[in-house]
């Protein structure tokens, strides 16, 4: 059974907040697409994958890419799996995929301190909710590490 996991920000940036979860994902053997909704969001973070780290290399591409099948992680503005991942995160308020249920896990990640994205990620969990998904929601504690909440 897949398993949604809510992640809530707050105080805090999916820019720095993205980059750790991948690589987590990543340690585990998986493929992950990241879904946004914009193309100018994905080639943002595009950039920002390549260089949000010194000592650190997280190998991806954007899914316009002929080899996008190859690739660990895409970073997507559509429905789809080309990489077959495992993982697929959706950022800024991307639409839960008709194919949820072929993943292991999709993580919605939104800005708590957005009201449209938080009226978003409710509309979401209900919908997990409704289609029997198994749902987790997740926020930071005060060091920044993800404690699960009730």
């Amino acid at each position: 059974m897949t398993e949604v996991l809510f992640y809530h920000l707050q105080n805090m940036t999916l820019e720095s907040v993205l980059p750790p979860l991948l690589e987590k994902s990543l340690e585990r053997g998986w493929r992950v697409v990241v879904q946004s909704t914009s193309p100018e969001r994905a080639e943002m973070l595009d950039a920002h994958l390549w260089t949000y780290s010194d000592d650190s290399f997280l190998p991806h591409a954007i899914w316009r890419v002929a080899d996008a099948q190859d690739q660990p992680i895409i970073l997507s503005i559509e429905e789809g799996n080309p990489n077959r991942a495992n993982v697929r995160f959706l950022i800024d308020s991307a639409a839960l995929p008709a194919d949820c249920d072929t993943y292991e896990r999709v993580v919605l990640v939104f800005n708590g301190d957005d009201p449209e994205a938080l009226a978003a990620a409710r509309q979401s969990w209900t919908a997990c909710k409704a289609r029997g998904l198994e749902v987790t929601y997740w926020q930071a504690d005060e060091r920044g590490r993800w404690q699960r909440r009730q």
